[in-house]
């Protein structure tokens, strides 16, 4: 004669393992770092955005015909120290193949800003997001958060968190090949 405790026991540490293969297995090969956009596949936000260097007006559409790395950063976010020698390195070697970095301050001060560059090196322009309207546009929620446009201007994909040098380049890579298959 079973005993319904023991039932029912077998019974929930049947489901609870079930249920945590069922999540497991909805999450395995996905890099959390990935995140969900409605702008990917989309064109991307024009926004009006100011350079720090002469107080320009910069618009996405200026590097239209250029594979675009826009990646919203704080000089107070410490994960954004982290992958600024990748965004420096991307800049750099992936220039002659038509892709610029963009760098756009998310609720920072210029004097910070500039500190920050001055520490840790300049390579790519940099922008200041005035009121926060190019982040609402893209839709950020927090920094870092990088987005890779295409030469058509249309979102390509969109990173949380830092980027680092491997998936910086196979999404490069991954956008380049695609524009040489296209033409």
């Amino acid at each position: 004669m079973r005993r319904p405790g023991v039932w029912i026991g077998s019974t929930i540490g049947l489901v609870v393992v079930v249920g945590a293969a069922v999540v497991f297995a909805s999450r395995f090969g996905v890099d959390p770092t990935l995140g969900p956009s409605p702008l990917v596949g989309k064109p991307a936000p024009d926004v009006a955005i100011t350079s720090i260097d002469d107080g320009a007006t910069i618009h996405i559409s200026d590097y239209a015909g250029s594979v675009l790395v826009v990646n919203f950063w704080a000089p107070w976010c410490v994960p954004c120290r982290a992958e600024h020698a990748v965004l420096l390195a991307a800049a750099a070697d992936y220039r002659a193949a038509g892709v610029v970095v963009l760098g756009i301050t998310y609720e920072s001060e210029l004097d910070d800003v500039m500190a920050f560059l001055d520490e840790l090196g300049r390579g790519y322009p940099v922008a200041m997001d005035d009121r926060s309207r190019a982040a609402i546009n893209f839709g950020v929620r927090g920094v870092p958060e990088t987005f890779f446009i295409d030469r058509g201007g249309i979102v390509y994909g969109k990173v949380l968190g830092p980027v680092d040098e491997a998936l910086m380049t196979s999404t490069l890579d991954a956008i380049l090949i695609a524009d040489s298959l296209d033409r």
